[in-house]
């Protein structure tokens, strides 16, 4: 049953995904119950959509490994309920206490539920960059997500992490060895990839994503992140993948929604600038070989304009 569970969540087609669909766990702040993708490894699937009241900004992947000796878990969680809510699941699938979270950036849905964590007396892991910007933009991410979660922000406060990294940390936990790192700039500062060589298996963050666009930010360096892939990402060959947003899949499917729609962008906005075309018409590149994708509307003109300010200059 297992197999066929990780057969059917890796041929899972973009259709599977929508922000139409409903909450899937209704009895749970969680968008969805956490699915075991491969034995030990499991992950809430996010709302492909952006964080809402409804989705309780459950709109990324909360994941977690069970070695044997303890939980680690992936992503904080955009609140201190929601936290909460994968930690009461958690406490169904195994008593081993939860020993680690490491945060895959520092946007809110992978840091506010740091909060309840370090209530558990939990360490937590998160890149220097991504630190940094919680340190800086802590206050405006809190807000943030107060405004959308009103009541179910309650108890959520900025929580500094026990430590961080550099490049690289490895983690030896019962027989599981896990490499925590920072391959290089890709979607944001800090982007953090959770990599489990014995396995084949990549809790990849932000810098892969599956059945929805890719959000492109004022700070983020498009070529930069096609060339952390190309030579960071991609050659570590994983065989599964859970992505940031989206569900569990292989390298060809987020390889075909991350980085050839990075490529294609460009390409685009390229010919774009090279027949002389200004921001206003660079809006409006053509795109629709990813019109499919969720959160197409929101987010296509704005990152065809961003991609155009990043390359006006190169």
């Amino acid at each position: 049953m297992r197999k066929v569970l990780t057969l059917a969540l890796l041929a899972a087609s973009p259709l599977i995904a929508s922000e139409d669909i409903a909450d899937q766990y209704p009895q749970s702040e969680l968008y969805s119950k956490p699915v075991e993708f491969i034995p030990n490894v499991f992950s809430a699937i996010g709302a492909t959509a952006p964080p809402t009241y409804e989705n309780s900004g459950h709109n990324n992947n909360l994941s977690f490994v069970i070695t044997g000796e303890g939980v680690i878990v992936v992503n904080g969680g955009a609140s201190a309920r929601l936290a909460k809510a994968l930690h009461d699941e958690i406490k169904l699938i195994t008593d081993q206490p939860v020993k680690l979270v490491i945060n895959e950036n520092g946007q809110g849905h992978a840091v506010l539920g740091n909060s309840y964590w370090a209530d558990q007396g939990v360490e937590i892991l998160m890149h220097e960059d991504a630190a940094h910007e919680v340190a800086e933009n802590g206050f405006q991410i809190l807000e943030g997500m107060k405004g959308y979660n009103r009541d179910k922000a309650e108890g959520t406060r900025i929580v500094a992490p026990t430590r961080t990294f550099a490049d690289r940390e490895t983690i030896t936990m019962g027989d599981l060895t896990l490499e925590v790192l920072h391959l290089g700039p890709a979607h944001g500062p800090g982007d953090t990839q959770v990599w489990i060589p014995q396995w084949s298996m990549m809790i990849a963050g932000d810098i892969a994503f599956h059945e929805r666009m890719p959000p492109i930010f004022p700070d983020t360096c498009t070529s930069c992140w096609v060339e952390t892939w190309e030579t960071a990402f991609e050659p570590l060959n994983p065989t599964y993948i859970i992505p940031g947003h989206g569900h569990p899949t292989n390298l060809a499917q987020v390889r075909r929604y991350t980085h050839d729609y990075l490529v294609y962008l460009r390409e685009k906005i390229g010919e774009h600038l090279d027949n002389g075309g200004d921001l206003a018409e660079a809006y409006y590149v053509d795109q629709t070989p990813f019109a499919h994708l969720d959160t197409f509307e929101e987010l296509a003109t704005k990152n065809a304009g961003r991609v155009y300010e990043e390359m006006e200059f190169e």
